[in-house]
C-alpha cells in the first residue's frame, strides 16, 4: 500500500512516477525499498489516468454531527447511584430500629 501512497504523492506534486523516484520516497520514510514491488506498481500503472480515477473514486461521507454529543447520548447516567446509597443506609437503619422495638 505504502507504494500506492508512494505514487500519488509523487502524482500530486506534479514528479514522474519511476521506479527509481519510488525506491527514493521509500528510503527517505526508512522503509528498505523492495524494487520489484516498484516496477510491478509501475508496470500497473502504466495506462492508467490517476486524475481520472481519483475523481472516480468514492468518498465516505462525514458526519453533520460531532461526535461528541452521540457519545455523550450514549454513555450511562451516574445519577441513579446517589439514591441507591442512600436506599442502602435508609435499610440499614430501619434494620437497627427493628432490633430497638
Amino acid at each position: 500500500m505504502e507504494y500506492i501512497y508512494a505514487a500519488l504523492l509523487l502524482h500530486k506534486l506534479k514528479k514522474d512516477i519511476t521506479t527509481e523516484n519510488i525506491v527514493k520516497i521509500m528510503k527517505a520514510v526508512g522503509v528498505e525499498p523492495d524494487e520489484i514491488r516498484a516496477k510491478a506498481l509501475i508496470a500497473a500503472l502504466g495506462e492508467v489516468k490517476i486524475d481520472d480515477v481519483l475523481k472516480n473514486a468514492a468518498i465516505a461521507p462525514v458526519p453533520a454531527q460531532p461526535l461528541a454529543p452521540a457519545v455523550a447520548a450514549a454513555a450511562p447516567e451516574a445519577a441513579p447511584e446517589k439514591p441507591a446509597k442512600e436506599e442502602k443506609k435508609e435499610e440499614a437503619l430501619e434494620g437497627l430500629s427493628s432490633l430497638f422495638g
